[in-house]
């Protein structure tokens, strides 16, 4: 029998559909190439705004007709939407036949073999304490890898339905996770990026995230060590420090601002101020001169008025993120949001994106734009879309760069000399005769 897996939404989830298919492997399933090979269909799914929650069910919807044609097939949905609607998908969605938690996945195999009569469908509750401590992913044909470190949050932001449907925080035995890191260095993946909903409050017996980086930066079968999410209210001048003297560690941070009034801030139950948030970013330009800052930026949250988005608009063009994933905001049910009377009409908040992502779009064209004629080591992952004649990789400071060479490269380390900035994508030339 083979399954499987379509994945939506953040690194996590990819990160979570790594584990799943190492949990269905070591019960002896195969992987199937595609899904007209699969016995069983898995959606690892995301429900962070209602977009993404609508389109992975459209997605599901569309594949009721593969049932018809192959009358054994099961469709089964992870993941967050899983957690968050449970058992009404069965109700609501006739042609699923799993609905598996992001805490249960350790249950899958026992719950596909009761479905080995292809008769009742099923469903499974959460695990609040789940950590996987027996499970390893399989990683999937990238040379840049993920490895969790903490799973849930304990941050509550009010627009947020992450730790309704994640849990509460708990952080991995540190040993497991240099186990990890060292086993996939092993396997030829020498960029780690470290995951958690909040990876700056990792704490295990007495090791913070600090020193967990310390500790990862030693491991010698990696390269460059990476890390998401961080909030800015628990990111510590340690960490800070830490970053900028430790040689694996990448010169790159993701750390969410969401938006640039006081106020709104503290009714998102952000735990800082603009003006914390800034001190940050210069903090960390100061500590390591060309660090890359990365964000996440949402307008139209409720009550906010055009004022008060002005100053979130004049934050960034203060701040020049590299880039930023900008968003309006989307009601989640049973956030604390969702429940505000002043909620901001849909076409208000529209044309507030369209200009957080006008600004951006300049801001990211001039950044990359500086860059030509500086030289970046640069990670190969694989050819470029467009040609096979050409190269495609990641620079320390998180950067698409492409370039001309051949496929044997792939996974090596070049140095590029870069000479074009086009969109978000740097082009430059190989320093090396190879």
């Amino acid at each position: 029998m083979k399954f499987y897996i379509e994945t939506y939404g953040c690194q996590m989830n990819v990160a979570d559909s790594e584990l799943v298919a190492g949990i269905l492997v070591r019960e002896g399933w195969g992987q199937a190439r595609s899904m007209d090979e699969a016995d069983v269909i898995l959606f690892n799914t995301c429900t962070v705004r209602q977009h993404a929650e609508d389109r992975v069910l459209g997605r599901i919807t569309s594949e009721a007709r593969r049932k018809h044609a192959k009358p054994h097939l099961k469709i089964g949905i992870l993941g967050c939407v899983a957690q968050r609607l449970g058992n009404s998908l069965l109700t609501d969605y006739p042609m699923i036949d799993l609905v598996v938690g992001t805490d249960q996945y350790l249950q899958l195999p026992r719950m596909l073999s009761m479905l080995d009569n292809w008769g009742a469908r099923d469903s499974v509750e959460t695990n609040p304490k789940q950590l996987y401590f027996d499970a390893h992913p399989l990683r999937q044909g990238r040379h840049s890898g993920f490895v969790t470190i903490m799973r849930g949050c304990d941050n509550y932001c009010s627009y947020c339905i992450v730790p309704h449907v994640r849990g509460h925080e708990r952080s991995r035995i540190t040993e497991d996770i240099l186990m990890e890191v060292h086993h996939a260095g092993k396997g030829g993946f020498k960029d780690i990026t470290l995951l958690g909903q909040n990876v700056n409050s990792y704490s295990y017996d007495g090791v913070g995230f600090p020193e967990l980086l310390v500790r990862v930066n030693k491991v010698p079968t990696i390269r460059r060590v990476r890390f998401i999410t961080s909030h800015p209210k628990d990111l510590s001048d340690v960490l800070i420090g830490a970053m900028a003297e430790l040689d694996k560690v990448c010169e790159h941070i993701h750390l969410p601002m969401q938006a640039g009034d006081d106020t709104i801030l503290q009714r998102m139950n952000r735990g800082y101020t603009s003006g914390h948030y800034l001190g940050l970013v210069e903090k960390l330009r100061a500590a390591a001169p060309g660090i890359a800052v990365t964000s996440d930026i949402m307008c139209g949250f409720p009550g906010e008025t055009e004022e008060q988005f002005q100053r979130t608009f004049d934050l960034m063009e203060q701040i020049r993120f590299d880039y930023a994933y900008t968003f309006k905001y989307s009601p989640r049910e049973g956030t604390a949001a969702a429940d505000m009377s002043d909620q901001v009409p849909e076409e208000v908040r529209l044309e507030r994106l369209n200009r957080l992502i006008d600004l951006q779009s300049r801001i990211t064209t001039e950044v990359y734009r500086e860059q030509i004629g500086t030289v970046k080591e640069v990670f190969v992952e694989q050819t470029s879309k467009k040609s096979d004649e050409e190269l495609s990789g990641r620079s320390r400071d998180s950067k698409i760069v492409v370039f001309p060479g051949h496929a044997g490269r792939i996974s090596d380390f070049v140095k590029v000399r870069i000479t074009e900035a086009s969109g978000w994508t740097l082009r430059g030339e190989a320093l090396d005769n190879e």
